[in-house]
């Protein structure tokens, strides 16, 4: 038994290893743009289902409020196909966090289909929404 405790510590680094090294080298969720002092936030995925990414994404977004100190963003979901629940639950918790720094953010160019569960769970009241990323600038 003393013998099993060194091994599952030293499998524990590596794990921990393993995971900062795939954290690091994985490629970014975010495609990020400067417009004067406004954050323009495109998503490269098409479809944000995978747990992992939606953490990686989360964190990239937390980053510019956290580390960044951004003060206006836009996230312009042109290439967004479908986000899942746990997606959506991150962007809640985005907003609100956005809100405590006195960010403004707004979000574009979201397709029909997901407008319509922005509607159905009243998200398109907690979120400000513009139809194209021109209009999100306009009013920033």
């Amino acid at each position: 038994m003393a013998r099993f405790a060194p091994r599952f510590e030293h499998r524990e680094i590596i794990r921990s290893s393993n995971w900062d090294f795939h954290r690091m080298a994985s490629p970014r969720r975010l495609q990020i743009a400067e417009s004067a002092n406004i954050s323009v936030v495109h998503f490269k995925d098409q479809k944000i289902i995978d747990p992992v990414a939606i953490q990686e994404l989360g964190q990239e977004l937390f980053d510019l409020i956290e580390k960044d100190d951004r003060k206006k963003i836009v996230l312009n979901f042109a290439n967004v196909e479908f986000l899942s629940s746990a997606a959506l639950g991150k962007l809640i918790t985005f907003e609100k966090k956005a809100k405590r720094t006195g960010a403004q953010m707004i979000l574009t160019n979201i397709s029909p289909e997901i407008y319509q569960v922005f509607a159905i769970t009243n998200l398109d009241k907690l979120f400000k929404i513009k139809d194209s990323e021109a209009d999100a600038l306009a009013v920033l």
